[in-house]
């Protein structure tokens, strides 16, 4: 029996484009997977995940960790860049007070 074959049957696979016995939830769960995707592709290949140089699990989850906290630190550099541009822009159009 090949080991694929093996399983309990508590769990069950839905793949994209399946019509029958797909609710309106597994439907929004695919949908919330599809999206996610992506940016795990783009964490892995950004913050150098393709090669694992920590050990066992535990390293594993160090990986992911550190990843997703470059992650949310380049969305936080991005945000903090564009309110300072915005900041200088509002400074610098600023209307000029007339003195009497």
């Amino acid at each position: 029996m090949p080991l694929g074959a093996v399983h309990s049957n508590k769990f069950r696979v839905f793949t994209a484009g399946q019509k029958r016995r797909v609710t309106p939830a597994i439907k929004r769960q695919m949908r919330l997977r599809s999206a996610v995707e992506p940016v795990i592709g783009h964490i892995k290949s950004e913050h150098r995940m393709g090669r694992n140089y920590l050990a066992h699990a535990q390293g594993d989850a160090i990986n992911a960790i550190l990843a997703a906290a470059g992650y949310n630190f380049s969305l936080l550099l991005t945000w903090l860049k564009q309110f300072l541009w915005l900041l200088i822009a509002a400074l610098h159009i600023r209307p000029k007070q007339l003195t009497a």
